[in-house]
């Protein structure tokens, strides 16, 4: 796990290029960027922000290409705003976040059809057996209690 320096730098670069992204960026290829996440090595050398696209896959790649094009001016930015004397290289990389949901998401439907067709098989059916499955306690018998007595005439 990162240090808490780390980790504040990190937050801190990822707040910087999103206000630079916003307000400096003035890039037409630049799609809607969300920035999701940054890691940042440990010796602080390397910045990786993983950022997602709303659109198609071509607002993807011109916004990829926006941000390489971009990334000397958001790599100054972030040096002069954190005032390091090493400032980190800057690697954008597109984040699989939204794939993935759109995978949970649908296998929960695929569940969930499942689940349906399976309750319109089970309408109207009964449980096999008992409708009680669950054993009793058993009720005491007077004619047998565990012990046979002889009878009267056997002399063995």
């Amino acid at each position: 796990m990162a240090s808490p320096r780390v980790r504040k730098i990190a937050d801190r670069i990822q707040v910087i290029v999103a206000e630079m992204l916003e307000r400096r960026i003035k890039d037409p290829r630049l799609g809607f960027v969300t920035l999701t996440d940054v890691r940042l090595t440990g010796d602080s050398q390397q910045a990786t922000i993983f950022y997602t696209v709303l659109g198609a896959d071509a607002d993807l790649a011109s916004t990829a290409a926006a941000l390489e094009s971009a990334k000397g001016l958001l790599r100054s930015e972030v040096g002069k705003q954190l005032g390091m004397r090493h400032v980190p290289s800057l690697t954008f990389v597109p984040d699989a976040l939204p794939e993935t949901a759109k995978v949970i998401d649908d296998a929960l439907e695929r569940a969930r059809r499942a689940d349906e067709e399976l309750a319109a098989v089970r309408e109207g059916k009964d449980f096999a057996g008992e409708a009680d499955p669950y054993r009793k306690p058993r009720e005491d018998d007077d004619e047998f209690d565990g012990f046979e007595e002889p009878a009267a005439g056997d002399d063995d």
